[in-house]
């Protein structure tokens, strides 16, 4: 995961909540914005976090130590 720990904007942690919004989103086909209401994201600076959160972690590792 790549997700930054703090909010860039306001300096709320929000990493610890990527997960379950990860699954709710992706597993459960929950709508974002609900899912981001249910788990207390409620600024627009934070959830702008996760809505533009890409996963590159299986980008980096192809450019890895050979």
């Amino acid at each position: 995961m790549m997700m930054p720990v703090r909010c860039f904007t306001c300096g709320a942690v929000v990493a610890d909540k990527w997960e379950e919004y990860d699954k709710r989103v992706s597993q459960n086909h929950e709508d974002p914005g609900q899912a981001m209401d249910s788990l207390g994201i409620k600024r627009y600076c934070c959830r702008r976090m996760f809505i533009s959160n890409v996963e590159l972690i299986d980008e980096f590792i192809k450019f890895g130590r050979r």
